[in-house]
């Protein structure tokens, strides 16, 4: 009863969509480090990892696999780490965050597509699991590697056709350019067997952000069939099933939050129904939920520079989409806050604006909140995972800095803000860059 009334708790305090921070709070932060930041809370961090870990409790071997695209920041990925998480990377920079924070090992799951064969060759050296995500990427390994293939290999399937949760249509993974068709997958496998690979792994992905308890479950009994299949056509040991990310979270907040214990449960019953009868009890599950565990952890703190009204009422901001970029190219969802007027009923109706060169570059559009004044700090929610990580530099917009407020109230930074230096530092030396670094020495603020 305890752990479903915690489970409630915060299924509330996510749809309420209140601040993890004072407008005080924030206001001491700002004399520090100027805004726009990202501030993440190391305590929602915690509660979320141990609520999915408690929710997937009944399998022995199940392993968070956090998506390093997501939030690609050392305090974060070591945090993690320290909490029993892996590492799901896509690159070899990656490779090389997840090694410095200390994890390495099958404790790092290495997947992506059009892999260069430096990327096999650095995740191999790690100790890493290696996921293929087509059939021609069994030649590709074995290349890489000079013919030895690891033990473990990993493989992405894309079962095709059309993809259903709850009667909810979500997709079509024939859309998809990520995955194998399930005859590639059970030739893939025959293949590695062959050559002396001794465990095997299955992955999909199949949806990014659903809503609702019922895509893990839906994608679970998939790869569970088809573990059952490969085994017994082809006599390899499948001994992990990878369920990837995909798991929403609530950006609304009229939204239900997903309810990551009932999750779990499904997947257990398709576990129990699918995997269990057929001899298949030991096996692994894996997820990589990143936008789950941390987007609800993060927000990007900007404050209000400019009003213009024209034809609409523009709250001109400090940060921008080369800070978080989900709305100027999704047209996502971010709801705000004004700091200070929490709770307040809206009275206006503004769109909250950044200086790129883009009509795109707007966080919201025709947004009702309280009314706000220049020099108010805002609030964007639900900008933990795939925010300050998709930052870019058009513009010569800078990015920002990131930090995170402990459990005992301190706030640490944890990635200082972008510098001119850091924008000209690949400019090759030489003439030009010369006179660059010049330039930035004069425009350097004397007490600098």
């Amino acid at each position: 009863m305890e752990n479903g009334t915690t489970e409630a708790a915060g299924a509330r305090a996510e749809r309420a969509k209140r601040p993890f921070v004072s407008r005080e709070q924030l206001e001491k932060v700002a004399l520090r480090h100027p805004t726009p930041f990202y501030l993440y809370d190391e305590a929602l961090i915690r509660e979320r990892v141990r609520r999915l870990q408690e929710a997937f409790a009944w399998n022995p071997g199940f392993k968070e696999y956090f998506a390093v695209k997501a939030t690609p920041t050392p305090a974060i990925v070591a945090l993690l780490a320290e909490l029993g998480c892996g590492c799901d990377c896509a690159s070899a920079t990656e490779l090389l965050l997840a090694d410095a924070c200390g994890v390495i090992g099958r404790n790092v799951m290495l997947s992506s597509n059009d892999t260069p064969p430096a990327d096999f060759v650095h995740a191999d050296r790690m100790g890493a699991l290696i996921n293929l995500d087509s059939y021609d990427m069994v030649a590709c390994l074995a290349d890489a590697l000079g013919g030895r293939l690891p033990d473990v290999v990993c493989l992405r399937v894309n079962p095709g056709g059309t993809f259903a949760a709850a009667n909810q249509i979500i997709g079509a993974p024939e859309d998809s350019k990520f995955g194998m068709t399930v005859e590639q997958t059970l030739a893939a496998a025959k293949e590695l067997a062959a050559a002396g690979v001794r465990e095997f792994g299955l992955h999909a992905f199949l949806a990014s952000n659903a809503q609702g308890d019922g895509y893990y479950p839906a994608l679970a009994r998939i790869l569970f069939e088809l573990a059952v299949r490969v085994s017994r056509e082809t006599g390899v040991d499948v001994t992990f099933v990878d369920l990837s990310g995909g798991v929403g979270v609530a950006y609304r907040p009229e939204e239900r939050p997903v309810d990551i214990a009932a999750v779990g449960e499904g997947v257990r019953r398709a576990f129990e129904r699918v995997l269990v009868p057929a001899g298949m009890g030991d096996v692994a599950i894996f997820s990589e939920l990143g936008r789950w565990l941390l987007a609800p952890c993060g927000a990007l703190v900007t404050r209000v520079i400019h009003e213009k009204v024209t034809y609409r009422d523009y709250l001109g901001v400090d940060a921008c989409a080369a800070d978080l970029m989900r709305p100027a190219v999704y047209g996502a969802y971010h709801h705000i806050s004004v700091m200070g007027f929490e709770g307040a009923a809206p009275t206006r109706t503004y769109n909250v604006v950044g200086g790129l060169c883009e009509n795109s570059d707007q966080f919201a559009r025709d947004r009702p909140l309280p009314q706000v004044h220049i020099g108010d700090l805002l609030f964007v929610h639900d900008a933990g995972a795939h925010g300050r990580s998709m930052g870019y530099n058009y513009n010569g917009r800078l990015r920002s800095a990131e930090l995170l407020l402990h459990e005992d109230g301190h706030v640490e930074l944890v990635r200082r803000a972008e510098t001119p230096e850091d924008y000209f530092v690949t400019v090759e030396v030489g003439a030009l860059g010369e006179r660059v670094r010049r330039k930035l020495e004069e425009a350097r603020p004397p007490d600098a």
